[in-house]
């Protein structure tokens, strides 16, 4: 949610005609380091150290004479970390805690080769080695004697050292104006940065040989595969509240995750640079023909394509963890096992969720409620925004519109339903309200630079923000959640995290100033892109807190970063009722999921403007085949509660939306599959068939699971859709009708209004509920049905299936091998006889049984 009356476009000149978000050229430290010299380092290869932790090697600048501190750190689990820092900095650089889970365990390096050029360690079975050269220094990661990826290939190595201010004597001093003060001051419009450490931004360049696609590093609105920024901005990574966001842009966000993954047919690999402050990424793909310059007829040769990825960050130090697959799957394990796998949700999040800013008060709330029950649409969720508290105090409710908050809730948990409230990370300044001064008095709020709380506005006018970087703030915070602080709050309340970018109105590019100090006096330019996590990460701990590590919380947040998945959901922010936007929310959700961030979704019908019917119904007939399902809109819109359109259109929801209850078994499946192995449930194609180029571009349909296709209809008035069926001898099944089709070939299928195409992949099983009931909880009342999808060779498998458990942090699904679900497909597929096998596929290759939960 953002500020209502900003216009429809987010990067448009003011007034004064400038922009208010920076494009790249308004970056000084971009400036200087795409400007600026390629320094020529050294890797002093007689220094070089094997410990138990990797090698360490010092990089000398001749130039400058600067000393670098370079380590390198092969681990179990086939990944290798770079890091560069300062030899002796005069003060320790920032390094990002609490992203990464747990040090990876450092396998135990030998020398190879050596020599006055280079010098080749290996490790475990040696299959892959890595290859410090002296001059220019460079790092090459090999498979068995190739290299796969080579680290300052372009000799774009960059790190600013940390000085001491000229001409201050103090933190809050102004900078005499000399030739040296302009690297520590940068304005932008109206506002003056001042730099505590000076210019102290890192680069890097690595070569991806092989690679000609390169996905991930969300959060943009653009397509899946990553462009060529050679036509335009760069990536920018920097969380920021940008209202109905520019389309196909490459501008930052609300979140930031700094995860490449490239692929191609023979392996998967990702470079995953930690590191919170501001960053930039160029991606450069270099033509897998080149021409050799002579007069015609020219002459061509086959060399092998590149992708050349150039990361620039404002601060910190050159973390950098490359992933060596070598296989999709094995990818996203590895990013998991780095910085969490996603959390389990209780089963109700993943059923519809209905919100809107605002429901006026408690009888707008069960009107709404009651409207699901008695038009038959189920749903488990309900949300309030900003509207319901006191005076945007969080923690309070509005005591004429929310006299009974409590009774409300337990009004909603005899249906076995949920209420979720917004949280944001501002405090409003009122001496009067008790949180705030046990915040004040806690020094739990971030400072300006002169060390005095800091003030901005937001909703409520001015406000505090809450420093989440320290754990002291974080426990004061979780313990906010209880019931005995909580007032009117129950059991059957989740929350929800907006505006913690930290969305700031009066802040530079509606954020929090980078000269602002946190907990441990670091400058807030050096954990920009971890605020939101860290918001996260305190909600969810209070959760947890409050039911006695019993119940698995349910927490959505729109900011975000590495690791998010392990606490909870996010979504895609304020998105506008268009097709354009119902298109755009595929690719990013696939980017999200690519990244790790795989508990995502879209506001479904578009957070402003109001959708045409065609637009609403295609639009929750996407969220419904995504993993978080919710509809949204603002205050300023018509409402639109799936009834209110007719009932046309009232039909064609309730079906989607029973659809999606009928598919939780599956849904929550998969999201165990990303719980113990980080596969995400939503998937590129390439990621199920990666050795089919067809599928490397393709992002306008997806793989849910193994199992299931999907192709959401997302544009007006069409009565066909061309649909790609991977695989080459795979068969695909329409789940409505059971229509086979053969893969590895683009079909015209005519779809009307009411249909959108899903199909099941031959040789799969997948879990559905029997029925849909009023909510998630009924679920577990009524049997399963076991769709069995035979392939080519009239087989059909199944990792494993899941009835539903409760909702508790220990509770796990059981493994398929001993499960009725597996014993009744086991009994329906495989006594087929032989003679029979053509006919059993012919007449019924979809084969359904309905054993019970138990």
């Amino acid at each position: 949610m953002a500020e209502a009356s900003q216009p429809i476009v987010s990067v448009i000149p003011d007034d004064e005609g400038k922009e208010k978000f920076k494009k790249s050229d308004h970056v000084a430290f971009y400036r200087r380091q795409m400007e600026g010299p390629n320094f020529q380092h050294r890797a002093l290869l007689d220094t070089m150290v094997l410990t138990e932790k990797g090698a360490r090697f010092k990089l000398l600048e001749p130039d400058t004479q600067t000393t670098l501190l370079l380590s390198v750190s092969p681990c179990k689990n086939d990944t290798v970390r770079i890091l560069i820092d300062e030899l002796q900095p005069i003060k320790a650089r920032y390094r990002v805690p609490d992203v990464i889970t747990e040090e990876p365990h450092v396998e135990q390096l030998r020398v190879e080769r050596q020599s006055k050029d280079s010098v080749t360690l290996s490790w475990s079975s040696g299959r892959h080695q890595v290859c410090v050269w002296h001059f220019p220094f460079r790092l090459e990661i090999l498979c068995e004697d190739k290299a796969m990826v080579t680290f300052n290939a372009k000799g774009k190595l960059w790190l600013e050292a940390l000085q001491d201010p000229p001409g201050a004597t103090s933190r809050g001093s102004e900078l005499q104006e000399d030739h040296t003060s302009v690297l520590w001051k940068e304005t932008f419009r109206q506002f003056v940065d001042i730099q505590a450490n000076g210019p102290s931004s890192i680069g890097a360049d690595l070569c991806l040989h092989g690679f000609s696609h390169v996905y991930g590093l969300p959060e943009h609105a653009d397509g899946l595969q990553l462009r060529d920024t050679r036509d335009g901005e760069p990536y920018r990574l920097y969380n920021l509240d940008v209202f109905a966001y520019d389309l196909y842009s490459r501008l930052g966000l609300y979140g930031s995750v700094p995860l490449l993954v490239a692929h191609k047919p023979d392996r998967t690999l990702g470079v995953f640079w930690l590191n919170a402050s501001e960053t930039f990424v160029n991606v450069h793909y270099s033509p897998s023909d080149h021409q050799d310059g002579q007069t015609p007829p020219v002459k061509r040769r086959r060399v092998e394509p590149q992708t050349d990825v150039h990361w620039l960050s404002e601060s910190g130090v050159i973390d950098c963890v490359v992933l060596l697959g070598p296989s999709p799957q094995q990818l996203f394990t590895q990013y998991a096992q780095l910085t969490g796998y996603q959390a389990l949700p209780p089963l109700f999040a993943l059923g519809y969720h209905q919100c809107r800013w605002n429901y006026d008060d408690e009888a707008d709330v069960k009107a709404v409620d009651a409207g699901f029950d008695r038009h038959g649409i189920p749903y488990d969720v309900i949300w309030l925004d900003i509207e319901h508290t006191d005076g945007k105090r969080y923690f309070t409710w509005d005591s004429a519109l929310f006299p009974e908050p409590a009774g409300l809730q337990r009004h909603l948990e005899k249906k076995k339903r949920k209420l979720v409230v917004i949280s944001d990370p501002h405090i409003k300044v009122d001496p009067d309200w008790l949180l705030y001064c046990e915040a004040r008095d806690g020094r739990h709020f971030v400072k300006n630079r002169q060390g005095q709380i800091y003030q901005g506005s937001c909703w409520p006018g001015e406000s505090s923000y809450l420093d989440f970087s320290s754990s002291d703030t974080r426990a004061w915070y979780s313990r906010c959640f209880g019931l005995d602080k909580y007032k009117g709050s129950t059991p059957s309340l989740f929350v929800w995290n907006d505006m913690n970018e930290p969305s700031v109105f009066d802040g530079p590019e509606q954020t929090m100033p980078k000269d602002a100090v946190h907990y441990g006096g670091w400058e807030h330019r050096e954990l920009h892109n971890l605020y939101g996590f860290y918001q996260h990460m305190a909600t969810v701990e209070g959760l947890i807190t409050r039911s006695g590590g019993l119940e698995r919380p349910f927490v959505l947040s729109r900011s975000f970063f590495a690791g998010s998945q392990r606490l909870g959901a996010i979504w895609t922010g304020d998105n506008v009722a268009s097709w354009e936007y119902l298109r755009i929310s595929i690719p990013m959700l696939l980017s999200l999921s690519v990244a790790g961030i795989v508990f995502c979704g879209a506001d479904v019908g578009g957070f402003v403007q109001d959708p045409e019917p065609e637009l609403l119904v295609r639009w929750y007939q996407a969220g419904a085949l995504q993993p978080f399902f919710r509809g949204h809109s603002a205050k300023e819109t018509k409402r639109r509660e799936p009834w209110l359109f007719g009932e046309e259109v009232t039909a064609a929801i309730r079906t989607v939306i029973q659809q999606r209850y009928c598919l939780l078994p599956y849904w929550y499946t998969v999201f165990h599959q990303a719980h113990t192995s980080g596969l995400p449930p939503l998937r590129p194609l390439w990621v199920e068939f990666p050795r089919e180029q067809s599928t490397l571009t393709v992002d306008n349909q997806y793989m849910i699971g193994g199992a299931l296709l999907a192709c959401p209809v997302t544009e007006a008035g069409v009565e066909e859709v061309k649909v790609l069926m991977p695989g080459s001898g795979e068969v695909w099944y329409d789940v409505h009708s059971a229509k086979a089709y053969n893969g590895g070939r683009t079909l015209s299928l005519p779809v009307t209004l009411d249909t959108v195409p899903v199909f099941q992949r031959g040789g799969s099983v997948v879990c559905r509920s029997a029925g849909s009931g009023s909510c998630t909880a009924e679920l577990q009342q009524l049997p399963l049905s076991i769709t069995v999808a035979l392939n080519s060779q009239l087989t059909g498998s199944c990792t494993w299936t899941t009835a539903i458990p409760s909702a508790t942090v220990t509770t796990r699904p059981s493994a398929c091998a001993g499960s009725p679900c597996c014993q009744a497909v086991c009994s329906a597929v495989l006594p087929v006889k032989e003679e029979e096998e053509e006919e059993r596929l012919t007449a019924l290759p979809l084969y359904s049984q309905s054993p019970s939960w138990e």
